[in-house]
């Protein structure tokens, strides 16, 4: 096992020892951390498990999930080398919205996940994963952006992308989110190009 593999194996035990959101924990079937490539140079962010993702313990494995791994492969990137996670680490009952107390108890250690990965950008999918790092911006107006950030060590680029749900019901939103999609790969080039001028 990596390095980066037994750090984030530490986050999940120390959820579980902090006993946080023990509510959601009762009706949970899993702690659902996150799955993928833990040296990848993108990082993806949901909300919250569903029902399909807490009975098997991996994230955005449902319809959802499903349409996602489309996206991804129609812009050349394989769900392998991408690492995928939620900001709340419990399925909420009945697939309701996380809440803001059980968001900001997850948070930390979300924190945590992504200090460890490093990876080049944070794809937030759907509001409630991008107001925590872009507060008070509103995703129709910034969606698709690389936006720079600092959080805990590290320095992000977080690009905002509707969450794939959304886009699954509303088929408008659904050709924006293929476009936002197919930009990924060619952010990471900019940036790495960046990174070779500093």
């Amino acid at each position: 096992m990596n390095n980066k593999q037994t750090l984030l194996e530490q986050i999940r035990a120390d959820i579980i020892t902090n006993n946080i959101c023990p509510d959601l924990a009762k009706t949970a079937t899993n702690l659902v951390m996150g799955d993928g490539n833990v040296d990848a140079e993108i990082v993806f962010i949901g909300e919250a498990p569903g029902k399909n993702e807490d009975e098997q313990g991996l994230p955005f494995i449902g319809a959802a999930g499903k349409f996602l791994d489309s996206m991804l492969e129609r812009a050349g990137i394989a769900r392998s080398d991408v690492y995928i996670t939620n900001i709340v680490k419990y399925r909420p009952p009945n697939n309701r919205d996380p809440l803001p107390e059980e968001k900001q108890a997850f948070w930390p250690y979300l924190v945590r996940q992504l200090d460890v990965i490093a990876p080049k950008i944070v794809v937030t999918l759907g509001r409630h994963s991008m107001e925590y790092f872009l507060p008070g911006h509103k995703i129709s107006a910034v969606h698709g952006q690389p936006t720079p950030i600092s959080l805990g060590q590290s320095r992000l680029v977080i690009v905002p992308l509707y969450h794939p749900a959304a886009a699954l019901y509303n088929g408008s939103l659904r050709a924006v989110l293929n476009e936002d999609f197919i930009k990924l790969p060619t952010i990471i080039k900019i940036l790495a190009k960046e990174e070779e001028k500093q």
